[in-house]
């Protein structure tokens, strides 16, 4: 059987791969968007139950369709999945799901695609599968005793995963902070191990939430190589958590840097004996199937405003991407037009457009 052609081919159906699909589709390129997942939103679905966004519905919406509910008020994860399910729906945006895509190479002028169901061929390839897919953990976790129930953050989802007693919180970035601060609330003594803590900020500012600043001081809007961008990158923000409270109701610990046994150990050379561990340690760039040489040593893509040096190949949803709101939901669209702007272009260069009827 022979492959499916195709003008523009995205990987990922989350908020930046419907984006860009708004714009290809009013464009009226021939596309199509591949997802591993059996429904759209499922990455907001499988991550904790009681997880909220930091930003206000009012800046929560794709191109096209404003956020419903409360537009000062802050949606839930399910919201959110729901909102991207509603979204492809309602632009026909031809999203095919339960596709993992298993390889991506060159052949020709184009791309082969392959995938668990079909294989596809496109002139141009939008990776847009983000940069929080892929758990990065230590090397040494593995060497946990059997009788310590550790688990990543991206498989966190209520309390009673983890046993009664003791919990390390490993990383104290916004995710690793708010789930010590729900295991805080069980009755379990929580240990927060981390070498920093970002720079807290609360979700209101003089009556304000802190995106309507963030929107007015243009924030969203830093670029990435600009100096005060440079800055920014090097210390997370922790939003909407009262860290000085969380520190009363948890222990603070130095940096986790060995296993042993049952034993996990600090940097200060103090050993705790965890009854369970969540590693909020983050996550990492990993394409394995991506078969084109713009990856760096790491494994991370090589790429100038998620433009590669691979004639056709793209990027779009990284964190810092062109601007401080590249990977966040409501912002996501300014890279999404830039980009199909690019590809509509290219698409219509003659001899090379598939333009769908």
């Amino acid at each position: 059987m022979s492959a499916a052609a195709y003008d523009t081919l995205i990987i990922g159906g989350g908020q930046a791969g419907l984006a860009l699909g708004y714009h290809l589709r009013r464009a009226g390129l021939r596309f199509v968007i591949l997802d591993a997942h059996q429904r759209v939103g499922d990455a907001w679905r499988h991550r904790w139950d009681s997880l909220t966004l930091f930003t206000p519905r009012r800046y929560d919406a794709l191109p096209g369709l404003p956020f419903p509910g409360d537009p000062d008020g802050h949606p839930g994860k399910d919201e959110a999945a729901d909102y991207l399910e509603t979204y492809a729906e309602r632009f026909a945006l031809p999203v095919r799901l339960g596709r993992q895509v298993t390889a991506v190479r060159p052949e020709g002028e184009r791309f082969l695609v392959e995938t668990s169901a079909e294989t596809y061929t496109a002139a141009r390839v939008v990776v847009a599968v983000g940069a929080f897919h892929t758990p990065r953990t230590p090397a040494f976790a593995s060497s946990l005793d059997r009788g310590v129930t550790q688990l990543h953050s991206n498989r966190y989802r209520r309390p009673d995963q983890l046993p009664m007693g003791e919990i390390l919180v490993v990383g104290a970035g916004n995710t690793g902070v708010q789930i010590a601060d729900e295991l805080a609330g069980t009755g379990r003594r929580v240990r927060l191990s981390a070498s920093s803590m970002g720079l807290a900020l609360p979700q209101r500012i003089l009556g304000r939430d802190v995106f309507w600043w963030f929107s007015r001081l243009g924030f969203m809007d830093i670029r990435g190589d600009s100096r005060i961008g440079r800055r920014v990158r090097s210390r997370e923000l922790i939003i909407g958590t009262d860290v000085k409270r969380l520190l009363r109701r948890v222990e603070r610990g130095g940096r986790t840097v060995d296993v042993q046994g049952r034993d996990v150990v600090l940097a200060d050379g103090r050993r705790v004996r965890p009854d369970g561990v969540v590693w909020a340690t983050g996550f990492r760039a990993h394409y394995p199937w991506l078969h084109v040489p713009v990856l760096d040593e790491q494994g991370a893509p090589v790429h100038r405003e998620g433009v590669t040096a691979w004639p056709g190949l793209y990027f779009l949803g990284l964190p810092w991407q062109r601007t401080r709101g590249s990977s966040v939901l409501g912002w996501v669209d300014r890279d999404a037009r830039a980009l199909a702007e690019r590809l509509t272009a290219s698409a219509n260069t003659p001899g090379k457009s598939l333009i769908a009827p």
